[in-house]
């Protein structure tokens, strides 16, 4: 058996939950990452530098956005970075399991990158829209609004996903539960993954920017009600 088919076999027992995870991080970015992760895995890549790869993909389809003039194939190259970017996110930390468990400098590169992409994606969107308002049909200055709104929803998203995991006691291993496919459904709206598929839709002017702004709302709305069910689950803590 190669050493690629052993770690991947190796990998299928070591994956996180999938409860409150979306059928694209499920079925697609998780599996892609997989392959990924074994790949590094074989050549002897460590997660640290598969971080730094999906954040170089990443931000090389970022400068692409903010730089590139908007056109169906500028619209490919971008999806096709950060889908690669995104895919290799996940492959970071399964590579770390697969190596006998991830350092908290690790976790901690692999969260700033994320916030980091998180910031610069949704500015480059800004940058996009204000050099190319003919384009995207947002010569009003209200339509500038729309990528820091997007912006401040997506990263007080992250922030407190992030601060109430590391607050709440830690589940027991059998006490995950089965994962809710409508759940994971639901969740389709603010995936990272579906959100990079936007950019598809670059070339289409008008169609980009209205279908960006129908997705800023959604994450607006779910923000809203992560924030409710969060405060509640840390209101039952006590410390």
């Amino acid at each position: 058996m190669s050493g690629t088919a052993s770690a991947l076999i190796r990998l299928k027992s070591a994956q996180k939950s999938a409860k409150g995870v979306s059928l694209y991080s499920r079925f697609v970015n998780r599996p892609a990452g997989r392959y990924l992760a074994a790949g590094a895995y074989r050549v002897g890549l460590t997660a640290n530098q598969v971080t730094v790869v999906s954040a170089v993909f990443s931000f090389a389809a970022v400068v692409a956005v903010a730089l590139a003039a908007p056109s169906w194939g500028a619209g490919l190259v971008v999806w096709t970075g950060l889908a690669v970017g995104f895919a290799f996110d996940s492959a970071d930390g399964q590579l770390a399991r697969l190596r006998g468990g991830g350092s908290a400098a690790g976790e901690w590169l692999d969260h700033v990158v994320d916030c980091a992409k998180i910031t610069a994606l949704h500015t480059a969107v800004l940058i996009s829209f204000y050099r190319h308002p003919g384009h995207f049909g947002t010569t009003g200055d209200g339509w500038l609004l729309v990528p820091l709104g997007f912006q401040l929803v997506a990263v007080v998203t992250f922030f407190g996903g992030l601060l109430t995991e590391q607050l709440k006691p830690k589940a027991a291993p059998g006490d995950r539960g089965a994962p809710s496919t409508a759940r994971a459904v639901a969740l389709l709206p603010v995936d990272h993954g579906v959100f990079c598929l936007v950019f598809l839709l670059l070339g289409g002017g008008g169609l980009f920017r209205w279908v960006y702004t129908v997705l800023a709302v959604a994450a607006g709305l779910f923000l809203v009600a992560f924030l409710t069910k969060w405060f509640r689950e840390l209101s039952a803590v006590r410390r």
